[in-house]
Order: structure tokens, then sequence, then C-alpha cells
């Protein structure tokens, strides 16, 4: 038996500081996410395209990031790119351009499987009505695809905020970061620890949740 003394005073002093860094979590998680989306739809949408040299561009970039881990991924931008462009890329900026072209690449499938879902009938109803190839896609096909997109992109979601806590290796002061930093200052690794699982699993419940409740007002449920 030991004689260890959980104390919860560690727990009630770290809280505020792991909470910026959680905040800081939060805000890399949604900006690299925003930026993937625009990069999975754009390659999502480049892959379904009959232009073969379009098309081979959008498998090299997804087959790429899906084929390496994320952690070489910002070791290279914050690294490796640095040295090639001759400019430092700051720590933040490295992170959350992680998280976007890393999400982008599984988004880009998601927005193929999805567009690939919906019925060719809605499609050709559509050109009978004499809408363009563009519009088709625009009014028709993108409105109920995306509804489709919403349950793994909450998946997605969610993979990319645990993601985050690999950017220690950088120097971002994200939650698991900080939380490295007070227990070099306190050395009560039990306590830390379990107060940055307990906020990881608090907002992974909360994103799970609102997920769930936006499926059910979308009648996806």
């Amino acid at each position: 038996m030991t004689d260890f003394d959980f104390k919860t005073n560690v727990i009630w002093e770290s809280l505020p500081i792991l909470m910026d860094g959680l905040k800081l979590t939060v805000i890399i998680t949604a900006s690299g996410l925003l930026i993937g989306f625009f990069l999975g739809a754009i390659f999502g949408l480049l892959k379904l395209l009959k232009f073969k040299p379009l098309r081979y561009i959008a498998n090299v970039y997804i087959e790429t990031i899906r084929g390496t881990p994320i952690m070489v991924q910002v070791m290279f931008i914050y690294f490796g790119l640095p040295m090639a462009l001759g400019m430092r890329i700051n720590p933040l900026t490295s992170a959350i351009s992680a998280i976007a072209i890393n999400s982008g690449a599984y988004i880009a499938e998601i927005v193929r499987g999805s567009v690939q879902s919906i019925d060719k009938g809605q499609t050709e109803a559509g050109r009978s009505i004499g809408l363009t190839r563009m519009q088709n896609m625009l009014y028709v096909v993108w409105p109920q695809a995306f509804r489709r997109m919403i349950p793994p992109l909450g998946n997605q979601f969610i993979i990319s905020l645990k993601d985050t806590s690999l950017f220690v290796v950088i120097g971002v002061g994200e939650l698991t970061r900080t939380g490295q930093e007070i227990i070099a200052t306190n050395f009560r690794a039990f306590e830390v620890w379990t107060t940055v699982a307990i906020l990881y699993l608090c907002i992974t419940f909360v994103i799970s949740k609102a997920l769930n409740l936006l499926e059910y007002k979308l009648g996806l449920r």
C-alpha cells in the first residue's frame, strides 16, 4: 500500500489555467475544421469530376494526408517548411494548419460519399426544369448531401479535438501542454491528468449531445 494522498485543492488551483488551455484547444479545433471543411468540399467535389488531372490531384492530396500521421504533418509544417521557405511559422499557425490539412482529407471523402449518395433522379429532375449543372449542385444536391454529412462531420470534430493533444511536441499551450506545465511546478501528476481527462471527456460529451440534438431536429434520427 502506498501513502498516496489525493489533494483536491490541486484540482481547484489548476482549473483556471487548464480552462485557458481548453479554450485554446477548442479555438485550434474550430479554426482548423472551418478551413478543413472548405478544403474537403473542394477536393471532395474534384474527386467527382470526370476531368482526370483534377481528380488525380485530389487523390494525391487525400491519400498522402490519410496515409501519414498528423504528428508527422505538424512536425513537417513547423520544422520542415521553414527550412524550405526560409521563414518561421509560429506554433499556433502550425497547429491550425495541421488540423485544417488533416481534417480536409477526411472531410473530402465525407463530401464525396454524401454527394454520391443522393439519388440520380434528383439530379435528373433538376435538369428537367432547366437548372444548369452548377445550379443543380447548389440548390438540389448540396443541401441534401450536407444533411447527410452532419453525423460524420461531428465525429471528425471530436477526432480533431483529441488530435490537438499531439501538438504538445511543438509547444502549443493547449490543454495537454498546460497540464504538463502545471505538473512541472507541483509534481501532482495524478490529480492534474485526472482533471485534464475529465475536461476532454466533458467537451466531447457536450459536442456529441449537441450533434444528437441537431440530427434529431433535422429528422436524421
